[in-house]
């Protein structure tokens, strides 16, 4: 039973007629016959009683009839929305991005996503780095924004852009003037830092350890937010990517650059690898890459 031989049927069952109901259905009349013959052979018996002036169901075609309406419509829907999705009419997607970049420059991509899709819903999730890479992974969203998590067999990375850390200094502290700041000079005071095992600490620990320097840790938090309210409290000093620049700046704290040695890490877009992603999500990521690579 295909879909062409119930179109064919429900013409000729609502006409009466092989000759109005090939007009309506585009199909000559041997070939209406044919699709009607062949649904009747699929079935096991007659959906029409016919004699050389008139037509009429059968018992059993009178049971298909609204069977066969209702599938038609249901079909005729599905067919519908598949066309509105492969055209960007219609949608949804899920995006997980950490917070830093979700609540600084994600929006003025979904800005641009939403004036050239409207009838796409966007679906964010701003978690942390490690946990946008699980969400990507778990396929739970289709799209990430996230530092690059380093090679994977099961993952893609797109880079857009590095981001350098910056510190983060109590308001009036002696070096808010000075910019750039050496870490060896930020690094003098009481430091506060992300909880291992963030990924942000380990890359700046790393890095600050080639160079023969560490922080000399006095206070831990688990999110930024903290971060960025016990420095501007003035409980110490800090570095964080120059993404969180506005979220420090908004808590009380100060931000300036730093140097000696450089530190960044590359942002970018995460997709599951030999994964085949909707068109919404696909436009979402040219409409990303369009707006930050550089």
């Amino acid at each position: 039973m295909t879909i062409k031989q119930l179109r064919a049927f429900i013409a000729v069952a609502r006409t009466l007629s092989f000759a109005e109901a090939s007009v309506r259905v585009h199909l000559s009349q041997p070939a209406l016959s044919l699709a009607i013959k062949k649904l009747e052979e699929s079935l096991g018996g007659r959906l029409f009683n016919r004699t050389t002036r008139t037509i009429a169901l059968t018992p059993e075609g009178d049971v298909l009839l609204p069977i066969a309406e209702r599938l038609m419509a249901e079909w005729d829907s599905v067919e519908e929305e598949l066309h509105q999705r492969f055209a960007l009419q219609l949608g949804k997607i899920a995006v997980a991005a950490m917070p830093s970049f979700a609540s600084s420059l994600l929006p003025q991509a979904l800005l641009r996503y939403r004036k050239l899709y409207p009838r796409i819903n966007i679906e964010v999730h701003d978690v942390i780095a490690e946990q946008v890479v699980d969400m990507v992974r778990q396929n739970r969203v289709e799209v990430g924004v996230t530092f690059d998590p380093g090679a994977s067999d099961d993952l893609l990375f797109r880079p857009l852009f590095s981001d350098e850390f910056i510190a983060v200094l109590p308001p009036g502290h002696p070096d808010a003037n000075r910019n750039p700041l050496p870490w060896q000079q930020l690094l003098q005071h009481d430091f506060i830092t992300l909880q291992r095992p963030s990924s942000l600490r380990l890359l700046m620990e790393r890095q600050l350890a080639e160079q023969g320097m560490a922080p000399r840790v006095a206070f831990e938090a688990h999110q930024l937010a903290t971060v960025g309210r016990m420095v501007a409290t003035g409980l110490g000093v800090s570095a964080v990517p120059a993404l969180c620049r506005q979220q420090m700046q908004e808590l009380g704290a100060c931000c300036v650059s730093l140097a000696e040695p450089s530190i960044s890490r590359r942002v970018g877009i995460l997709t599951r690898s030999n994964h085949q992603l909707s068109v919404a999500a696909r436009a979402l990521i040219d409409v990303l890459s369009e707006t930050f690579k550089k």
